[in-house]
């Protein structure tokens, strides 16, 4: 496995606690474990599909674009599984996504 697709990993994995605080914080008792689960899936799945992508340029904004719109794509999965009520968590995915990458793209390897 690259730097860059480890780096993603790591990331979609502690990004995915951070929401599952988020979920914690504005649903309260009203989500199951098996909901909370699927979101931290769902960010560790975004960290390897960005983390396995091999980017054409170092450029950040070129990252942060391919970024936004693979959390878009990834992300969508999960809010059209929710009958779309987790607006937040799907808007937190699109930033997700352009962390990952921009972290990637700066700190992983090109080969």
């Amino acid at each position: 496995m690259s730097k860059r697709a480890k780096t993603g990993l790591i990331l979609g994995a502690v990004l995915g606690v951070f929401c599952i605080f988020g979920i914690n914080f504005r649903m309260g008792d009203q989500v199951t474990g098996l909901f909370l689960f699927a979101t931290w899936f769902n960010r560790v799945v975004m960290g390897l599909m960005i983390g396995f992508y091999t980017p054409v340029s170092r450029k950040l904004l070129h990252s942060a674009l391919r970024g936004g719109l693979l959390g878009l794509i990834v992300s969508f999965s999960l809010y059209s599984a929710t009958d779309f009520l987790d607006t937040p968590g799907f808007i937190a995915g699109i930033f997700y996504g352009i962390i990952i990458d921009v972290i990637c793209t700066k700190y992983g390897e090109i080969k």
